[in-house]
């Protein structure tokens, strides 16, 4: 972009940050987030099956996670997200030929690695550059909104996509159409990816120091260490795992509005897809709210309202499934777990992690943060197909509940540490 017009040059650069960020992890996660009912029984699978295909995925992409922070201290975002959003497209090509559960397993593993080694610190180094300082959260709200916008919308054109395969009379609907509509949503994710590549390519800058652009140097040992040591980075670590879990529960709604309340496959991927309208609005308003009232306090209130929305399964006296309450909590639920997606990492800046090591604090909270990709699948799986119907529900909802307590906790102490004078 033009030196000229440096206010459209960050337009473009940020536009070009949002589509990466969410098409990149479009193929592992919104396939199976708003297609769910229809993807397991066109791939043949349980959802125990499913849960451990996520696994492999949750596993690697842990192993990924330290080594990319310090590989995005050291080199360019542009090469790195292009690199990662090319290799992941490529498997989007193999996922649409609907492969058994070994070869998901494999193309599954192999997400962990593109999706995450080259892409998720180099991200989030990325936004936190193109962001003021004092601004943070809204930098990151912006992006997450900005993320929610692109998902929501990504996901209405594969929900219409989807549709066209059914007849009218949905009871009619064959092995073969199923498997069709589902192979049609997997290629329209898997164009979305490559073509997102494209703009980082073309639009991700690497901002400039002084009068001229100077080459990344690698973070020291001692930086590391340093890093290790700080208590800001684990406690935002803990305050990701239990925000992630929340954020995980979403994927199971299209599964339990046709289990539990009995809705169509195509009414429970609206559903679904209906959600992903929540997100921009929650995370720029979580963003907005953090920068006034600090990142880590609007956590906790993200927290406590994640935490009641799934009480309601749980405390709700009825003798059948009650579906207002099901939507509320959806509704506000998924407002918790997207207000706290577009601000857990503006807690970088209010914890006062050297701007130097970013890529290596991003790569430790991350290790940590996203680790309910190994366990979380296999634990709802268990849970679902062990405890069938409103039970099954009510037993999931006991888990996010506690997570969200464990949250509230770690936000309320990194209020108290990042307060504390250095």
């Amino acid at each position: 972009m033009s030196r000229a017009h440096p206010g459209i040059a960050r337009f473009v650069a940020l536009f070009s940050l949002i589509i990466a960020a969410e098409t990149i992890f479009s193929l592992p996660y919104h396939v199976a987030r708003f297609f769910r009912p229809t993807l397991l029984l066109a791939l043949d699978l349980d959802n125990t099956q499913l849960g451990l295909v996520q696994s492999a995925y949750g596993v690697v992409a842990m192993l990924a996670y330290f080594p990319g922070g310090p590989l995005a201290d050291l080199f360019p975002a542009r090469k790195l997200l292009t690199a990662s959003l090319v290799s992941t497209s490529a498997g989007g090509l193999y996922f649409a030929q609907l492969p058994s559960f070994d070869g998901l397993w494999l193309l599954f593993a192999f997400w962990g690695l593109t999706t995450i080694l080259l892409f998720w610190a180099a991200l989030i180094r990325a936004t936190r550059e193109w962001g003021d300082p004092e601004r943070q959260g809204q930098a990151y709200g912006l992006l997450d909104a900005g993320r929610g916008l692109m998902a929501a919308v990504m996901a209405s054109i594969a929900v219409g996509l989807f549709g066209l395969f059914f007849p009218e009379n949905v009871e009619t609907l064959s092995d073969q159409a199923r498997r069709e509509a589902i192979r049609g949503v997997i290629l329209f994710y898997t164009s979305v990816t490559f073509l997102a590549a494209l703009l980082t390519w073309f639009f991700v800058k690497e901002p400039e120091m002084g009068s001229e652009a100077q080459p990344r140097k690698g973070i020291s040992l001692e930086q590391v260490r340093r890093v290790f040591a700080m208590r800001a980075v684990w406690l935002q670590a803990l305050i990701v795992v239990c925000a992630y879990v929340g954020y995980k529960g979403i994927d199971y709604y299209s599964l339990f509005a046709v289990d539990v309340y009995g809705l169509s496959e195509l009414e429970a991927a609206s559903l679904s897809a209906a959600t992903a309208w929540v997100r921009p609005f929650a995370a720029l308003a979580a963003g907005l709210l953090g920068d006034r009232i600090r990142s880590s306090r609007a956590t906790a209130l993200c927290f406590v309202l994640l935490g009641l929305a799934y009480l309601l399964p749980l405390l709700a006296d009825f003798g059948s499934p009650a579906l207002p309450l099901f939507f509320l909590n959806v509704a506000v639920s998924s407002a918790a777990a997207f207000g706290l997606r577009g601000i857990y990492f503006a807690l970088l800046e209010e914890g006062a992690i050297p701007a130097v090591a970013t890529g290596t604090a991003v790569g430790i909270v991350s290790v940590v943060g996203y680790s309910p990709d190994v366990f979380f699948g296999v634990l709802a799986g268990w849970i679902i197909d062990g405890y069938p119907g409103l039970l099954g529900y009510q037993y999931f909802s006991f888990v996010v509940v506690g997570f969200a307590f464990i949250g509230l906790l770690a936000s309320i102490l990194f209020t108290r540490a990042s307060s504390q004078p250095r």
